[in-house]
């Protein structure tokens, strides 16, 4: 069980180190609308530019703290926890927009991730 748990965290690391470094001003199958950058999908939300860099913000730290608690347990909960919120928030947004479900898969597959990192991280305390 370590390694599927392990493998979760750096497969939620790699994905949005990827989409928030490497991808952001790219066009992709799975943003909102008819967005083709990161900006311009948080504008077919409805929300500020300044949303882009606090959820960003929030995204990155938490994928670190992911990746970090690999070698730092205590670092997983909180985590894992603040990147389930962020996912129910992008898939009430795909929902909000009426996007299409294959738009929300990459957001439901890392809250589903990081509820088996939530609930791994309780049965070891």
């Amino acid at each position: 069980m370590d390694f599927i748990i392990i493998l979760a965290k750096v497969i939620i690391f790699v994905a949005i180190i990827n989409v928030w470094f490497f991808r952001f001003n790219k066009k992709t199958k799975y943003r909102g609308g008819d967005a083709s950058s990161m900006k311009a999908e948080f504008a077919n939300y409805g929300l500020p530019e300044s949303m882009v860099y606090i959820i960003g913000g929030l995204k990155v730290i938490s994928a670190f703290g992911l990746v970090l608690s690999i070698w730092f347990p205590q670092f997983a909960l909180p985590a894992a926890a603040v990147m389930a919120i962020l996912m129910v928030g992008a898939i009430i947004m795909h929902l909000r927009i009426k996007d299409d479900f294959i738009k929300s898969i990459p957001a439901l597959l890392f809250l589903l991730l990081s509820l088996l990192i939530i609930n791994y991280s309780f049965s070891i305390l």
